[in-house]
């Protein structure tokens, strides 16, 4: 669990190193990745063949995931890798607002202030204090809010998947992705040059930061209990912070700083038992 979060952490670098428009980098990740995830199925035999019904819940997912992708690779343009990467950890505020709503599901009134502090730390990270530096980074903070709730969106509906295998389910949702944003490459993606750089950059976020990484969490996820996956989660925004700062040089202003502790905050009380 420990290096499949520190693997997510480095996502924003090698999405940002390759140069290359979100949706390019995207429709690789998925071509990579699912030939990876096909491989691992294949050699650990854990094809089962979806009914209707799942292939509707997986078609639901499919799409929200890469869309979330889509999402939260743009906010990367706009804000720094930082900002985007801890808004986009309020995933656990979006899923209890979406499974009340969708799923008739009681809220924790008692967690909601959590919420509050969370929403308040968004606010903070996208502008409030009127800097150039901050007044720029709120549509990248709109995308990654935007891509937590697709996120959420994928999350129930992969709920609806129990039957099948983690790994199947991903390489699906990885072949679909490939079939759904063929159209939008070809469309808007516009002319790139493929560099040495940029394939390097798309083969390990394919392979590595895909497929590995999928079976390293899906791996950890069945050993440990749901209090330890909720707290070594926290080191995806921790290693994503210091590439931000140490490779980038990104220099967040005060009111984004205040803010995005208490986006971090707010999630680790909200995920505590009590």
């Amino acid at each position: 669990m420990v290096l499949a979060m520190a693997l997510s952490g480095t996502i924003g670098l090698l999405v940002v190193e390759s140069g290359l428009p979100a949706l390019w980098v995207v429709w690789l990740r998925c071509l990579f990745g699912g030939l990876g995830l096909a491989a691992w199925v294949a050699y650990t035999h854990q094809w089962q063949s979806p009914t209707r019904r799942e292939w509707g819940w997986l078609g639901v997912g499919g799409v929200a995931l890469v869309c979330n992708w889509v999402g939260l690779f743009s906010a990367y343009r706009y804000s720094s890798i930082a900002v985007a990467t801890v808004v986009y950890h309020v995933q656990p505020f979006v899923l209890l607002v979406l499974a009340a709503v969708f799923q008739g599901e009681a809220l924790p009134f008692r967690k909601l202030p959590w919420l509050g502090l969370a929403l308040l730390g968004v606010v903070l990270s996208s502008g409030l204090d009127g800097t150039y530096a901050s007044r720029a980074a709120w549509p990248g903070v709109a995308l990654a809010l935007g891509a937590a709730t697709l996120y959420a969106v994928a999350t129930l509906a992969t709920q609806r998947l129990r039957r099948l295998a983690p790994a199947q389910i991903a390489m699906l949702q990885m072949g679909l992705g490939v079939l759904v944003l063929a159209g939008p490459v070809a469309v808007w993606g516009g002319a790139v040059v493929f560099s040495a750089r940029a394939w390097g950059a798309l083969l390990v976020l394919g392979l590595m930061h895909t497929a590995c990484m999928y079976t390293l969490m899906y791996a950890a996820f069945q050993r440990l209990p749901a209090q330890a996956v909720a707290g070594l989660s926290f080191i995806y925004p921790v290693v994503a912070l210091g590439v931000d700062l140490l490779w980038f040089g990104a220099k967040p202003t005060m009111a984004q700083w205040a803010g995005m502790a208490l986006i971090l905050g707010a999630v680790a009380a909200y995920r505590r038992k009590v």
